[in-house]
């Protein structure tokens, strides 16, 4: 049945598209890539009736970009319609319990920082904005009467109540001096320097202008030396939701983080009364929780699992736990069963769990039972879901994806498979030259099973011969996927003429948490084994590649390897790297993340274990030959520029035909439409100059 399944989802997406069969197409651009509308999150009303979903109609000038909300009726009878009308992007959506009305986090005109807005549905009209939060406010979540709204907000620390932290905030404006001070870990976060600001739980009334509660001023938890909310890249978020009977709120804290320079840290659930007090910790230890949920019976409590394993990576699972008056008892993992780690998750009124995780380069739909019994409904032959949202009732709703279709919002019917509910980009996808990734597996070395996909240029003709181009993603935790990407979108890398070559190396996630922490203790030589041998088993299988043209490239840790090629094998006639180190010892010494890299070498660099030099491409540098294109963002904080630096003095030294692109605007991404467009051209120049420019292929003998 499952085979069947898969075959009857294959089906549906693919009669979805059956209107714009016969358009003609050309080889995808970039203008395709960036112009693609980007379709958020479905966050779906109580009673199942209707989801709201951002999309942002990018540009290329910043100014002209723009992003709404809109609503989309889950029948599918009347067609979706924007909610709202401003350029500036709406975050944090959620409903009030009868439906009526949403509240959100944006920037609108007058704001100097994001604030919380709310749009009554039923009456109309334009957004409200209900908060003054000096720093910004986020996060939102209506009470279960919906009286009252709670958000998160960042403080200067040791602010007394709201007064006091705008005094605070002006003073900082106002001061003359321009300086930064530390006595502790961290000091940076991906493209910022942190400062004495941190993440509070307010409560209010929903209606503009009334007075805000700082639910942890003066607490013992906010006072303690390491606490934190759960990092993003972004900042920090305390993940709060309310105890069904409105009494009181969970949220997510840590109270380790200073200790991020010699320790894992963790994050915690904690419950605090309406009107404040002394936050009560519902977990201990070191394994982590996030994103509470409640049971609409008010009596377990759901949330996600990470357990302490000492490793660099650990299985997310869904956890259970009776909940009583802001107390809980023993916890219950309930999706032990599978070996993958849970992405987006809902629960059904009768305690049925439904959620989305990594398997294999696509993202399926899971389904647990209160007794942890786990099961695929409805597997996916291609493609990949993402952001479930999950009604009482159990009907469901996902964006769904692939390389060749662009996200859509789909209703997802348990034995039919997703059903379309959008078309935002479904005319502009049909009008490309574009084919569905291949997928292929091998056993490496070590006997581990490894997955490839294999994308092939437009106008392909299998009677001919095509240089190859092997593209490493970065983590290592993550995996390639059947999806539309924007940063090294497979096709738009293939445009050029050339077979785009994926692999899964050991490290990856979506094959077990044993395969992911196998890259402990040998983190560059061994995935980059398993990348050559996935090369030399495309060519060993597929007669349209030339064995003989072949690059590689890849960013962040797909930048590390490429940079582990320059140094250990001289098999690619050129490489491509974005954000790469070369330096193991300089990036654990610079970078914003530290104790996970000297636990993937077994030993801080002092100690001397000779694997931080003998998997560090810069003591190879009298090898190195190849020819390659490095690229940086100047505000990269994870791989900060250093260690490009570093590498294209080497390069220098050595003469190796070597070109930097660095991007004064960029953090660890790309971000700028233009800035995007320069590095393509640029990639697409550099592999024309060493593979060739062979858009049509090469006669195959």
């Amino acid at each position: 049945m499952p085979h069947v399944r898969s075959l009857l989802v294959a089906l549906a997406l693919t009669l979805s598209l059956g209107a714009y069969a016969d358009a003609p197409r050309h080889p995808i651009t970039h203008e395709d890539v960036w112009l693609m509308k980007r379709v958020g999150v479905p966050v779906a009303s109580p009673d199942g009736r209707h989801l709201v979903v951002s999309v942002v109609d990018p540009a290329y000038d910043p100014k002209e970009q723009a992003s709404d909300l809109w609503i989309v009726a889950t029948d599918g009878t009347t067609p979706p319609r924007p909610l709202t009308f401003t350029k500036g992007p709406e975050s944090g959506v959620t409903f009030s319990a009868d439906g009526t009305r949403i509240a959100f986090a944006t920037k609108r005109e007058g704001d100097a920082e994001p604030q919380i807005y709310v749009l009554d549905l039923a009456q109309g009209g334009e957004a409200r904005r209900l908060t003054d939060a000096p720093l910004g406010a986020h996060s939102p979540r209506f009470s279960p009467d919906g009286a009252s709204i709670a958000y998160v907000t960042d403080v200067w620390r040791g602010a007394k109540d709201p007064a006091d932290n705008r005094r605070l905030t002006r003073a900082q404006a106002e001061r003359k001096s321009n300086v930064r001070s530390y006595e502790g870990f961290p000091i940076r976060s991906w493209d910022h320097w942190l400062d004495e600001r941190e993440p509070h739980l307010y409560v209010q009334e929903a209606r503009a202008g009334a007075p805000a509660r700082d639910l942890l001023a003066g607490t013992a938890l906010v006072a303690h030396p390491g606490f934190g909310g759960r990092s993003e890249d972004d900042g920090t978020t305390l993940e709060p939701v309310w105890t069904p009977d409105g009494q009181g709120l969970v949220f997510v804290a840590g109270i380790d983080h200073d200790e991020a320079a010699h320790a894992f840290t963790s994050t915690q659930l904690w419950w605090v009364g309406r009107d404040g007090g002394e936050p009560v910790a519902l977990t201990s230890g070191k394994d982590s929780w996030t994103t509470p949920r409640f049971a609409k019976t008010g009596d377990r409590l759901y949330a996600e699992h990470s357990r302490a394993t000492g490793h660099v990576y650990a299985v997310t699972r869904l956890a259970v736990m009776p909940f009583d008056k802001g107390h809980v008892g023993a916890s219950t993992d309930l999706t032990t069963a599978l070996d993958r780690s849970v992405g987006t998750w809902g629960v059904t009124a009768d305690g049925t769990l439904y959620f989305l995780a990594e398997d294999a380069g696509h993202e399926q739909l899971y389904r647990a039972t209160p007794d942890g019994v786990v099961t695929s409904p409805v597997p996916l032959v291609h493609g990949a879901y993402t952001g479930l949202s999950v009604t009482d009732g159990g009907a469901l709703y996902a964006r769904y994806e692939s390389s060749t279709e662009p996200a859509e919002l789909v209703r997802i019917d348990l034995s039919r498979g997703p059903a379309p509910l959008t078309s935002f980009n479904t005319a502009r996808a049909a009008t490309i030259d574009w084919q569905p990734v291949e997928e292929f597996w091998f056993k490496n070395a070590k006997s581990r099973d490894i997955h490839s996909f294999l994308i092939k240029p437009p106008g392909f003709d299998p009677n001919k011969k095509y240089p190859l181009f092997v593209v490493i993603h970065g983590g290592a935790a993550s995996m390639w996927r059947d999806q539309f990407v924007l940063r090294w979108n497979y096709h738009l890398l293939a445009a050029g003429g050339y077979v785009v070559l994926l692999t899964d190396y050991t490290g990856s996630t979506g094959y077990g948490e044993d395969f992911t922490v196998a890259i402990e203790r040998d983190p560059l030589k061994g995935p980059a084994e398993d990348i050559n041998a996935a090369a030399d088993e495309a060519i060993r299988r597929y007669a349209f590649i030339d064995g003989e043209r072949q690059c590689a490239g890849g960013a962040s840790y797909g930048g590390h390897l490429t940079n582990w090629m320059e140094a250990s094998t001289t098999r690619y006639r050129c490489l491509v790297s974005h954000a790469g180190l070369v330096n193991l010892e300089h990036q654990w010494g610079t970078s914003d993340g530290v104790y996970h890299r000297e636990v993937t070498i077994g030993s801080p660099p002092w100690q001397n274990d000779p694997m931080w030099r003998e998997q560090s491409p810069i003591h190879y540098a009298e090898q190195f030959k190849t020819p390659i294109l490095l690229s940086i963002g100047e505000h990269d904080f994870r791989v900060p520029i250093n260690n490009t630096l570093e590498f294209w003095t080497a390069l220098q030294r050595q003469q190796v035909p070597s070109r930097l692109l660095v991007f004064p605007d960029a953090n660890h991404w790309i971000l700028r439409g233009e800035d995007s467009r320069a590095f393509y051209s640029e990639v697409a120049a550099w592999l024309g100059k060493y593979l060739g420019s062979s858009h049509g292929g090469t006669p195959n003998p």
